[in-house]
């Protein structure tokens, strides 16, 4: 049997000896200061970030607002030569306002092609993500092989189908190609499996609906937040499009806005006069863009799927 050691009381160290106090520790790293020099740093990036994005957007606006010799100056920020009323109505007059027919042509590409797209891919997207058949993964390989495809790429051999098609020089050579997105259709299919669950789907075929039905009424419905997200990535592509449009249309009344104004920018070389008419003409394009990111921001971060599956 061992005897215990006794230890006295008096030899015993002090607790928290041999370590730093918590004064000590405060006082060396300082944390309040180091945290409002990190704060003060992020916030300094942010504010350089979101100067440097606006800076276009603010001489965009103000530039609007002037005639071609402020433009041409340099008076773009100063506060003379207010002429944006006349620089809207040579805008509105110009060539028997054929603005605003490209500006009705642009919505009609990008409106109508990107609901389109939109469902193409959602469609694509579910069915690649709920369905089973064969050489599925590979198919989906060629799709995401699509994703890598510039699209300047291929605006030839859409070109050249369109000359076998007959549809060059006309509405349907814009509009047929963007309906199909390969990053659309991964997209949805990432939308598909987060926000359809199985079970939803299951329990409407044991209610009897056939499948063209439980797409329709209940995948689509739960999957329109990725609808809304596909739409607008697309509309913003094909608004802003302007290889394509370059390579298949020759009559100007079939230009979108992309391909008019890069027109009246190519002539204000000759002829300054056009450089208010492109500026306003800019500015004028930039508000579907904002209108549709603004009214469509709640639908897309919505979703339908909470409480479907109890």
């Amino acid at each position: 049997m061992t005897t215990p050691l006794i230890v006295d009381p008096a030899e015993r160290p002090a607790p928290g000896a041999g370590r730093p106090g918590r004064a000590a520790v405060s006082a060396g790293r300082r944390p309040g200061a180091s945290r409002w020099l990190s704060r003060t740093a992020v916030n300094g990036l942010l504010a350089i970030a979101a100067a440097y994005t606006l800076f276009p957007l603010v001489w965009l606006v103000t530039a609007a607002t002037k005639n071609a010799g402020n433009i041409l100056g340099g008076n773009v920020f100063s506060f003379q030569g207010f002429d944006f009323g006349h620089n809207l109505s040579t805008l509105a007059s110009y060539d028997s306002g054929i603005y605003f027919r490209w500006y009705g042509n642009s919505l009609i590409y990008a409106g109508l092609g990107a609901l389109g797209c939109s469902f193409v891919s959602v469609a694509a997207g579910y069915a690649f993500d709920k369905y089973r058949f064969r050489g599925k993964e590979k198919l989906f390989a060629v799709v995401l092989l699509g994703v890598l495809l510039p699209s300047t790429a291929l605006s030839l051999p859409l070109y050249l189908l369109a000359v076998k098609t007959h549809t060059v020089n006309t509405y349907w050579s814009v509009l047929i190609p963007v309906l199909v997105n390969p990053f659309g259709v991964y997209l949805s299919r990432i939308f598909s499996a987060g926000y359809i669950p199985d079970e939803a789907l299951e329990a409407a075929r044991i209610d009897g609906a056939g499948e063209l039905r439980v797409f329709w009424s209940i995948g689509l419905r739960m999957v329109m937040p990725g609808f809304v997200t596909v739409f607008l990535f697309q509309f913003t592509a094909v608004w802003n499009n302007f290889f394509l449009p370059l390579v298949m249309l020759s009559d100007k009344n079939l230009y979108p806005l992309s391909l008019g104004l890069y027109n009246w920018n190519s002539d204000a070389n000759a002829t300054p006069d056009f450089y208010p008419m492109v500026v306003s003409g800019s500015l004028l394009a930039v508000l579907p863009l904002i209108v549709a990111f603004i009214t469509l921001q709640r639908a897309r971060k919505a979703g339908l799927t909470a409480g479907g599956v109890k």
